[in-house]
């Protein structure tokens, strides 16, 4: 049986990389507790408040999810965070979020990102992973790709 030992300094401590997530909402309450589901599921969460404050996010850092109500301070907020992501050359994987449930909510436009609804604790995590897990194997595939070339 192999035993550890503590190492002598915190130089020798390897940190684990967590998948960096952007979760942009307006609301508050609903902001702190998916943020917080996420990082209990082992994520880092970054937040946004408004599309204008993703963006500048989503311009100063890399993340590997971004997730994004889909109503905010306009009815098309969400789908422009989304957008805006989809444009950054690290192309993260993206999805938007609603517990709103109106006459329209099953209509989304073709070809528009994975709708999550978050009171599914279970599947809101297992879909964050599978969405996580497909962007890294197409970043994988183009890797290599534009290494053959």
């Amino acid at each position: 049986m192999k035993t550890l030992t503590k190492p002598e300094s915190d130089s020798a401590v390897q940190t684990l990389e967590l998948a960096r997530v952007l979760l942009v909402d307006d609301d508050p309450a609903s902001r702190l507790t998916l943020q917080t589901i996420l990082k209990a599921g082992g994520y880092h969460v970054e937040s946004a408040a408004s599309a204008a404050e993703a963006f500048s996010k989503l311009d100063e850092q890399e993340y590997e999810l971004v997730l994004s109500d889909l109503r905010m301070e306009s009815p098309e907020a969400g789908y422009r965070v989304l957008s805006h992501a989809r444009r950054m050359d690290y192309r993260p994987a993206t999805a938007l979020l609603t517990t709103y449930h109106g006459p329209n909510e099953g209509s989304l436009r073709t070809g528009e990102p994975v709708l999550i609804e978050p009171e599914d604790v279970p599947g809101l995590l297992t879909k964050i992973a599978n969405l996580i897990s497909r962007r890294a194997s197409r970043k994988v595939h183009r890797e290599m790709r534009l290494a053959g070339s």
